[in-house]
């Protein structure tokens, strides 16, 4: 379809020496056994059958591998390379098919809004109507109506299909910045923390994330975090036993623990990507979101330069709370992008046009199903035509 990852061509980093832990994590970290020999104990056993309602394996069509990299790589600078990508065709228009189903109560209201009509007040405030119930929120549709009138005037569009065309334009070029390459290959391990509200879809999420990550010839190590929820251990120990991929967890205890042993675990393996999930917990919920803050700060006790990703995954079904979580940890933890799932049910989309208005963090993946494939790196252009019909 297209590139999910960007990779940084050569020598991988080198481990970073592994600092003291801070007195107030001293027990969150001195605690935690030898990474190496710690993995072998806490590697996932094998997991239980997966429950009626676990989502079905599925491998996505791999991408085309990219050319070898020359024998002898200059030291600096780094080069950036994108794999070619080598979608199937049906399984392409099957994924924005799927995009466009799930944003067709939107697409309806934006179109009609331009069907036999005349460029007046009325059709400006029939398409205000409907961009905020599209979720945009006030700030994004205010931005897009005042950018489009002096389009519409400057360009002199007389027909009402132009002026949709002017809005698909207006609206690429504000989500155009969220369209970021997750990028590969700038550190061994790279170390990912994944943070959201319950049922956002994060233990799920990097299940289908690490698959893609296999395509890429990445090796992957799971860090069940989530030691509150037994069944979130259980649903990722699944996931790992789906794409033989090892989950260091614990049946309690402290999750900073457990991450701080999964990255040294990592880091004696020479494993290339940790994905550490996290407890779901709200924003309001101020002492755990303290917690949050000291399981990154632990993480950075493990691996000097790590977490190098702070991902927040939100459901897209939320609307304006979508916005105020990303506000929320963002303030927290310093995001560095997103995913958004739950694209094919009941979501209306514009929620992130109010992203890209207020809080520009970059969007990795957006979920449109329960298949490994249904979740895909963003696109702007796309995601525009989806969204207007």
């Amino acid at each position: 379809m297209f590139s999910f990852f960007k990779r940084l061509i050569g020598s991988k980093a080198d481990d970073a020496s592994q600092d003291a832990p801070a007195a107030d994590e001293q027990a969150s970290a001195a605690h935690a056994p030898d990474a190496a020999g710690h993995a072998a104990a806490a590697a996932s056993r094998p997991a239980p059958a997966p429950a009626h309602d676990a989502e079905p394996a599925a491998s996505p069509a791999a991408p085309v591998p990219a050319a070898p990299a020359p024998a002898a790589v200059p030291a600096a600078p780094a080069v950036e390379v994108v794999p070619p990508p080598a979608p199937e065709p049906a399984a392409k228009k099957s994924w924005i098919a799927r995009l466009r189903s799930g944003l067709s109560k939107t697409s309806t209201s934006l179109t009609n809004v331009f069907v036999n009509t005349r460029i007046d007040d009325e059709l400006y405030e029939e398409l205000e109507a409907a961009l905020l119930m599209s979720d945009a929120g006030i700030d994004a549709t205010e931005y897009l109506l005042g950018a489009l009138r002096e389009k519409v005037r400057a360009e002199r569009l007389s027909d009402p299909l132009q002026v949709k065309a002017a809005l698909r334009a207006l609206l690429v070029d504000l989500l155009a910045p969220l369209e970021k390459s997750l990028m590969l290959g700038r550190a061994q391990p790279l170390v990912m923390m994944i943070a959201g509200v319950n049922g956002a879809g994060k233990t799920t999420s990097i299940g289908k994330l690490a698959k893609h990550l296999q395509r890429f010839d990445q090796s992957v190590l799971l860090a069940a975090g989530d030691t509150f929820r037994a069944a979130a251990r259980e649903q990722l120990a699944i996931w790992g036993e789906r794409n033989n991929v090892t989950v260091v967890q614990q049946e309690s205890g402290d999750p900073a623990a457990v991450i701080f042993d999964a990255v040294g675990a990592a880091r004696a393996r020479k494993i290339d990507v940790v994905m550490a999930d996290t407890a779901g917990r709200l924003p309001t919920q101020l002492h755990l979101m303290e917690e949050l803050r000291k399981v990154k700060r632990v993480i950075g006790k493990a691996q000097s330069d790590a977490p190098h990703e702070v991902l927040l995954v939100i459901d897209a079904n939320t609307g304006q709370n979508a916005l105020a979580q990303v506000k929320a940890f963002d303030d927290a933890l310093g995001l560095t992008g997103l995913i958004v799932t739950k694209l094919d049910g009941t979501a209306k989309g514009g929620i992130l046009a109010a992203i890209a208005r207020q809080r520009p963090i970059p969007v990795y993946f957006i979920g449109v199903g329960e298949k490994v494939e249904d979740l895909q790196p963003f696109n702007a252009e796309e995601f525009a035509d989806a969204l207007l019909g």
